[in-house]
């Protein structure tokens, strides 16, 4: 079973930390640092399947903001509370707010559709968010290799075998559990201010 979801993951695992990064991407990125130290990936390909997909995510977001602001998803979106903060931000830090944005949990989607909606050149845009993706990219694909490079150490050569798959999934399970409790204490933060 193990070596088949070895298999999977040395086939289709750069494709999948690509598909995470286009949105919330931080614990696909990670987990691709940490099979590219597991020697599953080239390390500077996982590095760039995270940077792609960030890059990209962030363009697309921005390019739906800009091209289709009349449409209903973009309309939900600008009706939804996190995006008069990101508005707001934007509005008075707009090249502060498109290189920081990637890195506020929460606001990457909006960020790239009020970026988008807003009179941003899109050339100024993609230079921004391209040094912003390179430095995100090295930042948590560089936690997910440093932390193999900790488990191995703790754990010895058995993280070589199949438990390696068992610790990837804990790393994931982390990461989501303080994404959770992150969000959460962003949105009673926010409605704190509102109330």
């Amino acid at each position: 079973m193990s070596d088949t979801i070895h298999l999977l993951i040395e086939r289709y695992g750069l494709i999948a930390v690509f598909a995470g990064c286009l949105t919330e991407g931080e614990t696909a990125a990670i987990l691709g640092g940490f099979f590219a130290h597991q020697a599953v990936f080239v390390p500077w390909h996982a590095y760039a399947a995270a940077f792609l997909g960030a890059f990209g995510g962030d363009t697309f977001f921005f390019l739906m903001g800009r091209r289709f602001a009349g449409h209903a998803i973009v309309r939900r979106l600008i009706a939804k509370p996190g995006f008069s903060h990101a508005h707001d931000f934007l509005h008075n830090h707009p090249n502060l707010f498109i290189f920081a944005n990637r890195y506020i949990y929460g606001m990457r989607l909006f960020g790239g559709v009020a970026a988008g909606l807003s009179d941003i050149p899109f050339r100024r845009f993609v230079v921004i968010n391209m040094l912003s993706s390179l430095l995100w990219a090295a930042i948590f694909c560089g936690l997910g290799y440093f932390f193999g490079l900790g488990a191995e150490t703790l754990l010895g050569e058995t993280i070589r075998k199949h438990h390696r798959l068992l610790i990837a999934l804990g790393i994931g399970i982390a990461v989501l559990v303080f994404g959770h409790f992150a969000a959460r204490w962003v949105r009673t933060r926010q409605a704190r201010r509102i109330a």
